[in-house]
Parts: C-alpha cells; structure tokens; sequence
C-alpha cells in the first residue's frame, strides 16, 4: 500500500531539505516552515519571471524507488537530499494523472499539479544526476522523473509512515506535464 517514507522541509531555499518527524500542511499554501509555501510562487526563477503567478509547486512529492533507482548507478541520494518535501513508497507518482488527489493521514488532501522539471541544481548536488533523472520513452519523448508537484486542498499533520489514498479524477485524464 502506498505510503509515506520521509517528510522534510527547509526554511531557507536550499536545495535538500531536513527530514522531520512529521510537517503540517496549510490549505492553498504548502507545508508549514518551509522556504516554498505560499499562494503565489516561491521557486526563485518563477518568481523572476511573474511574482504574482499561482504557487503550483506547494509541496514536491518523490518516489523512493527513484533513489533507490540512483544509488544502483552510484549516486549518494537519500530521501530530503533533491529537496521533496514527500518521499514515498509503492506509487508510481509519475503515471498517476493531473489533479489527482491524495489523501494522506486524518485530514490532509493534496492535488498533484504537474512534473517537476529537473534543473541544474541536481548537477551542483552532484555531478550527472540531472541526466540521471531524465530518459526518453519508445518514442524518443522525454521522461522527467524527478517527482511531481502539488497544491494542499486540505491541511494537516502528516508523518512518516501514514497511508496515501489515491482519489482519480474523472476521465478523460489529462497525462502529466511539467510546472
């Protein structure tokens, strides 16, 4: 069942974030204490380029068998270090559909928004890890797997181990795009 492995978060913008016993999400800003919440954007480019648009990127979520994926090709990663705010574990994020909500603990719902789209950030971390997590499909079309992003529908307190409940939207899906 799916389920959370790892929440983190950081006040400054740093790239990895902390892992903490649990965060609590603010309905329509992100996670409380950290550097991204808010209604508009906070990403420092975005900001740059339109201060006033929709925060999309409330709370980044990434799959541990993704790491797990990179420390077989001989990267140092660890859940927090490309700076998710949620790490999980048996849900395939990337396949699921826009606005699909999660629910994860008591009361909190997240809407997933979109891919992240991996920057020259992970190659500061360390060197060759955005080509890591980007592939090409049968099609030659580009895979981004770096996570998705989401928005908080619902606040509060979730911590390692809580349950994800997967809600779809209703059909036809829209397939994920980066934002």
């Amino acid at each position: 069942m799916a389920s959370i492995l790892s929440v983190n978060k950081s006040l400054e913008h740093n790239f990895s974030k902390t892992p903490v016993d649990k965060i609590l999400l603010i309905e329509g800003e992100g996670v409380e204490g950290d550097s991204h919440r808010g209604v508009t954007v906070k990403h420092r480019s975005r900001v740059k380029a339109d201060p006033t648009q929709p925060n999309l990127r409330q709370v980044h979520l990434m799959h541990n068998e993704l790491i797990d994926e990179l420390n077989e090709k001989g990267f140092r990663v660890k859940p927090s270090s490309m700076g998710e705010n949620i790490t999980t574990i048996d849900i395939d994020l990337l396949s699921l559909p826009r606005n699909t909500i999660l629910k994860i603990g008591a009361t909190a719902k997240i809407q997933i928004t979109g891919l992240r789209n991996p920057c020259a950030q992970l190659n500061h971390f360390q060197d060759g890890l955005m080509s890591a997590v980007l592939d090409k499909d049968d099609q030659g079309n580009l895979i981004r797997k770096a996570g998705v992003m989401s928005i908080v529908l619902c606040g509060g307190v979730i911590k390692p181990k809580d349950k994800i409940e997967i809600i779809l939207p209703t059909q036809p899906h829209e397939k994920l795009d980066r934002v």
